[in-house]
């Protein structure tokens, strides 16, 4: 049973969303502030946070921002009545996997966090170790190790790209098939986002960011990620 933490102030809303996802199997728990909910997350082990944004003591950004800064890896999904562009952006690269705005169908918040679980599950699959030149990504722990012998701990997001940029070696993968495969849906959030995640990966395992041996983008398109011969 996949177990969920609901972090909302809005006690009505946040009984709703418990009501109706433990009809569908699910284990909820609930905080109604953000210092209460971020101290949850620390503490427990959940496959899931729904976050609110507009919460008294801590807003879901910084909620958010503390649970990446203490290296967990559980998937984020923002509820909020905040739904621009830029709010969503801020939640995605603070750490947040996906945003959904109030006030939503349930059929639509169901979706998302099967299409949530559902990556974590590919995610977590075979072959957790990556390499490629002197890189090493371990898929399951977030944990890096770049040419230079720095460690790094990764995003959510971040491994998700590498894990579909290492099942599509040498292949021309378009924007939009990012946008599906690792956000679960098309359009959103925009292609500057996609961009940003690049421009990190590449100051992380290239050797000259400005020259890329691993990470090509094709203009207009998407990128393609390519090894040398002898990598495996």
């Amino acid at each position: 049973m996949h177990k969920i933490l609901v972090i909302d102030d809005e006690i009505n809303i946040a009984e709703g969303i418990r009501d109706s996802l433990e009809a569908e199997g699910y284990d909820i728990e609930i905080s109604h502030d953000g210092e209460e909910g971020l101290r949850k997350a620390l503490e427990g082990i959940y496959d899931l946070i729904l976050l609110d944004v507009m919460m008294p003591k801590l807003d879901g950004i910084e909620v958010c921002n503390r649970i990446r800064s203490a290296g967990l890896n559980v998937p984020i999904l923002f509820l909020t009545v905040k739904n621009s562009l830029d709010d969503r952006i801020a939640g995605l690269e603070v750490g947040g996997d996906d945003y959904l705005g109030k006030p939503f169908h349930l059929k639509e918040l169901l979706l998302r966090i099967s299409a949530i679980l559902r990556r974590t599950e590919w995610l977590n699959g075979k072959n957790s170790i990556f390499e490629f030149g002197e890189n090493s990504i371990d898929f399951k722990t977030y944990q890096a190790k770049s040419w230079d012998g720095a460690d790094h701990i990764l995003t959510y997001k971040e491994v998700m790209i590498l894990k579909l940029f290492s099942e599509n070696k040498e292949n021309v993968i378009p924007r939009e098939e990012i946008l599906d495969k690792v956000w679960g849906y098309e359009v959103f959030p925009s292609t500057r986002t996609i961009d940003n995640f690049i421009v990190r990966l590449r100051k992380r395992f290239e050797i000259n960011p400005e020259s890329p041996q691993y990470f090509h983008t094709i203009r207009g398109v998407g990128y393609r990620f390519t090894i040398s011969p002898e990598d495996n």
